[in-house]
C-alpha cells in the first residue's frame, strides 16, 4: 500500500545519500574488513561532528549564530585595533581575523 509522501531531505541528505550508494557500489568491502588507514574511522567521526554542527548553526537564529561564530573573535580583534591604532584598521582587522581563525587551529 501508499504510506504517504517521502520525507522531505535536504540537498546535503541527498548528496550524502548518493556518495554513500556510489561508495557501496564502486567499492564493496570484504567480510570482516577494517578501515584502510587506522584513523579513518576517527576522520569519519570528525565529518560526522563536524556536519552537525553545520546543521546546528544553520538552524540558529541570526544573533546567536553571530554570538556562536564571529563576535568573540571579532571583540578580540577590534580591542586589538584600537590599542594598535594602524594607518589601515581594516586591513589591520582582516589579518587579525585570519591570522587568529578558530577553525584553522589544528
Amino acid at each position: 500500500g501508499w504510506s504517504g509522501p517521502e520525507p522531505i531531505r535536504t540537498m546535503a541528505e541527498e548528496a550524502d545519500m548518493a556518495d554513500a550508494t556510489q561508495d557501496a557500489v564502486s567499492a564493496p568491502a570484504e567480510a570482516g574488513s577494517g578501515p584502510d588507514h587506522p584513523d579513518q574511522a576517527q576522520l569519519a567521526e570528525k565529518a560526522a561532528t563536524e556536519a552537525q554542527e553545520k546543521i546546528d548553526a544553520q538552524a540558529l537564529p541570526i544573533r546567536a549564530y553571530l554570538d556562536q561564530t564571529v563576535v568573540p573573535i571579532l571583540l578580540q580583534g577590534l580591542s586589538d585595533l584600537v590599542k594598535a591604532r594602524p594607518d589601515d584598521p581594516v586591513e589591520y582587522l582582516a589579518a587579525y581575523l585570519m591570522k587568529h581563525n578558530p577553525k584553522n587551529k589544528k
